[in-house]
């Protein structure tokens, strides 16, 4: 099958590239011939999806939307496989060519026109759907604009309304949780069309199992953007009396306030900020490493990396946010605090930093499951379903 990834973005930056990369090689690996219709590269990682995407094709270098029906009888792919995309005339010019499409919803930029789904100044998470709330009182119609003058941009509530209505004409809605799968629902999304399809990662080299050394190694990897907590991470931290390391992996807007709050409380010399980091070497702190902390405040759709700390033999201390229940169990294989309760959070990292046996514990009860529940292998052969599903019609009708 010639299936067509397209995303706003080439190369490594995030979950939702992590993802794609890792799905694309797979189902290349299976037989199957991928391209990519992206914007813009983001310079990271191009070896690797060079490698992978050797059929690519720029919006940017190439005139946006206009190039798409172009791109399309060139590939000849049987279907299309979108992710991020908030271009609505790329959106029309994908739905005008009548081939099946398969929409992967990685987060809430499609109904949320802030993207994180919670307040600016509370962090209290949003409940509601679209609407005309989210012009008034919620104020989301200005968002911040980093690295432009002035700093701030305008979001059109009639160009989200157009985005929804074109998103819910695609064949299939992926989503990684039953907590996302609620959200469309609340915005009016045909619940039939929607399919649940964690985004596992890759399962790696099996012997590398953490060993809880006495470094007592933290690890954090994501986006350092506000909705990710790390400043409430580090705000924990400063209440920690056993000593620590915390290796912070990614990037992102809010890295130079998380660093100079580090410094201020003291923690310079214990967080250590690593920047983007090859997988392979990350490896290599995982398998010192005594635990894995996701403090996302913003509701989260899943929290793949977790599972990825997980499959080290990890336990994982998490707020209550989003889908985040789905495979944290509280007391099982980590913690579910509650939400941004900052002292909470920092007890049950010191728990396990002070009770190594309790940690392994924790961190074999999360390998099991994700050995039970999140196989790598299990999650492509569900996506290879799905896409001979919505194109069995056009083959039929050939």
């Amino acid at each position: 099958m010639k299936l067509l990834f397209v995303h706003e973005k080439s190369g490594a930056f995030a979950g939702a590239e992590s993802n794609i990369l890792a799905t694309a090689t797979e189902l290349k690996h299976r037989g199957h011939v991928v391209g990519l219709l992206h914007g813009t590269v983001t310079g990271k990682g191009q070896v690797e999806w060079h490698e992978t995407f050797q059929n690519r094709f720029s919006l940017e270098a190439n005139g946006g939307a206009a190039v798409v029906p172009r791109v399309l009888d060139m590939f000849g792919p049987d279907a299309i496989y979108l992710h991020k995309m908030a271009d609505l005339k790329v959106l029309e010019a994908l739905l005008a060519s009548r081939l099946p499409i398969v929409r992967m919803v990685h987060d809430h930029d499609m109904y949320c026109m802030k993207s994180y789904k919670y307040n600016f100044f509370t962090r209290r998470i949003c409940e509601r759907a679209l609407s005309p709330f989210c012009i008034f009182p919620c104020g989301a119609s200005v968002a911040r604009d980093h690295g432009n003058w002035p700093p701030v941009k305008w979001i059109s509530y009639s160009d989200k309304l157009e985005e929804l209505k074109l998103n819910k004409q695609f064949d299939r809605l992926l989503v990684a949780s039953n907590f996302m799968k609620e959200e469309l629902v609340r915005n009016e999304f045909e619940p039939d069309k929607i399919e649940i399809h964690p985004p596992v990662p890759p399962p790696g080299d099996a012997s590398l199992q953490a060993n809880f050394s006495d470094k007592n190694i933290i690890i954090y990897a994501g986006q350092i953007i506000r909705g990710k907590g790390v400043d409430v991470l580090i705000s924990a931290l400063a209440q920690i009396e056993t000593p620590f390391e915390c290796y912070i992996f990614g990037d992102g807007n809010h890295r130079s306030f998380c660093e100079k709050l580090s410094r201020s409380l003291g923690l310079g010399a214990h967080v250590h900020f690593k920047g983007h980091v090859p997988q392979e070497e990350i490896k290599i702190y995982y398998r010192e490493a005594s635990l894995i902390v996701v403090p996302s405040v913003w509701a989260e759709p899943f929290g793949a990396v977790g599972l990825e700390g997980m499959r080290y033999g990890l336990p994982v201390v998490a707020f209550d946010a989003g889908a985040i229940k789905e495979w944290l169990i509280d007391g099982y294989n980590g913690y579910v605090v509650p939400w941004m309760d900052r002292g909470v959070f920092a007890e049950r990292i010191e728990d396990l930093l002070r009770d190594k046996i309790l940690a392994r514990q924790m961190g074999e009860n999360g390998r099991a499951m994700v050995a039970e529940y999140y196989g790598f292998a299990k999650y492509i052969d569900g996506l290879e379903k799905t896409f001979a599903r919505v194109t069995e019609p056009v083959r039929m009708a050939a």
